[in-house]
């Protein structure tokens, strides 16, 4: 039970690392990037990556797989010193994910239902977009998630320094 607890800890920190780190990348360099470019390539680019990014690696082992490992690192620690640790990072999470489905995927896929900017008029898709709000929430659920990384971190850490002890 300990290895499981171990394994599902470890998953939870690194699916929740890559999370944020996808998160961090939108807010640090792809949504900067777009800003800087015409409506056409704005649309266009940010169309082909949304298409992209949803996935089963992303969404299936990152996403959600972050939320479920959180959960069951949770139930296999019940009685450990990591455990609230693991619960806040649970509930970060989970606000991250409320954010991200209330706020950035509905605003990604009315973009992506606009069509093919080659016959579509990007300017108005670009501002429908409304990509000043899209902008504030990211790094709202990137320091959500990273904190929320963290906190899984030193769980593992409480986790180790507990199984060291005699």
């Amino acid at each position: 039970m300990n290895g499981l607890r171990v394994a599902s800890l470890m998953a939870a920190t690194m699916t929740t690392g890559l999370v944020a780190g996808v998160y961090g990348i939108y807010a640090n360099a792809f949504m900067p990037g777009l800003a800087k470019t015409d409506d056409k390539t704005f649309v266009g680019a940010f169309q082909a990556v949304d298409r992209a990014i949803v996935n089963p690696l992303f969404l299936g082992l990152g996403f959600v797989g972050a939320l479920l490992f959180t959960v069951l690192a949770s139930l296999l620690s019940f009685k450990e010193k990591a455990l609230p640790w693991i619960a806040v990072a649970f509930v970060l999470y989970l606000i991250s994910m409320i954010v991200t489905i209330a706020v950035n995927v509905p605003l990604n896929d009315a973009m992506k239902a606009a069509g093919d900017p080659n016959t579509i008029d990007v300017a108005a898709v670009r501002a429908a977009f409304d990509e000043s709000t899209w902008r504030t929430f990211n790094p709202i659920r990137t320091i959500l998630v990273t904190v929320s990384f963290g906190f899984l971190g030193w769980a593992l850490y409480l986790t180790g320094r507990s199984a060291a002890q005699p």
